[in-house]
């Protein structure tokens, strides 16, 4: 593999990787392109609504666990939405320096809005393939998973052998 290369095709580990980076970002781009044209929403303050609508109230700081992102990037995104009026801050009475953040009813809207922009841009990209595909490409994404959590029973065996994938347990893309 060249070093500077930024794509590749090719069938070793390392290309069929940056192949697959390389397309789930632009995947991640046309939706979130998507969403923002059709909801006025970002993946990512879709995320904070779809957490918020799920948990219901949280602190930031959990907010922030949940996303596995930094705090201040989370109270920035809270700053917008709260602009917005598609969530509330409300102090914490035994602790001031603390905020819960909550989903307002606005911001459930939007939430619908942008969930069914999101369905629909995913649609239009999965709904190119056909059924027999989707389910190759959902098995392989499944112990793709499963190797990513260092659960080796989705994936080749020692012998090369192809072992049989674990089931998906709801885990697509909301």
């Amino acid at each position: 593999m060249e070093r500077h290369e930024a794509t590749t095709t090719g069938s070793t580990p390392e290309q069929v990787g940056l192949s697959f980076l390389t397309l789930a970002h632009r995947l991640r781009e046309q939706v979130d392109q998507h969403m923002l044209a059709t909801a006025g929403l970002s993946l990512s303050r879709t995320k904070v609504l779809q957490i918020l609508a799920g948990r219901g109230a949280l602190h930031q700081a959990e907010l922030a666990a949940l996303l596995g992102q930094a705090p201040r990037s989370v109270t920035q995104i809270v700053e917008g939405l709260e602009r917005l009026d598609m969530v509330a801050r409300t102090g914490d009475p035994e602790d001031r320096r603390r905020k819960a953040v909550s989903l307002t009813d606005t911001g459930r809207t939007a939430l619908d809005a942008a969930e069914q922009a999101g369905s629909n841009a995913l649609r239009q990209c999965f709904g190119s393939l056909e059924p027999d595909q989707l389910r190759t490409l959902d098995t392989l994404f499944t112990c793709l998973g499963a190797a990513l959590a260092g659960d080796r029973t989705g994936s080749r065996d020692q012998s090369g052998a192809g072992a049989e994938s674990p089931s998906r347990r709801g885990h697509g893309p909301r």
